[in-house]
């Protein structure tokens, strides 16, 4: 797994090659409609790697996709939302990036100890 923290004003789109590139090749890379640009696109088809990204609505020619895999996406986003549910980490109370990574570290152990 590779984590990244970057400035709030920073499009995730922005820093998603890097992150990719740090991963070795995978089967499929699932995404949502924030990562349909034609240069983002293209980045997982030259690792060989599947690309489950919808269309936007603004697309003139709208990109398919497997819809069934697409699905699979609902397994990481309630991570995300449960994370916020930590005040510390919603409303970011730590500056230090340090501080801050860290605290995401100790509140996803609490939310996989949890389940």
């Amino acid at each position: 797994m590779v984590l990244a923290l970057t400035p709030g004003n920073i499009a995730d789109i922005a820093i998603a090659a890097l992150l990719i590139e740090a991963l070795p090749p995978s089967a499929r890379l699932i995404a949502d409609k924030g990562y349909d640009a034609n240069h983002f696109r293209d980045l997982p088809a030259k690792r060989g790697t599947e690309g489950v990204i919808p269309s936007t609505a603004s697309r003139k020619t709208p990109s398919p996709f497997d819809r069934s895999a697409y699905r699979e996406r609902n397994l990481i986003e309630p991570m995300f939302g449960r994370l916020k549910d930590f005040r510390r980490i919603a409303t970011r109370y730590d500056k230090p990036a340090r501080n801050f990574l860290a605290a995401i570290a100790l509140a996803a152990t609490v939310i996989w100890w949890a389940d």
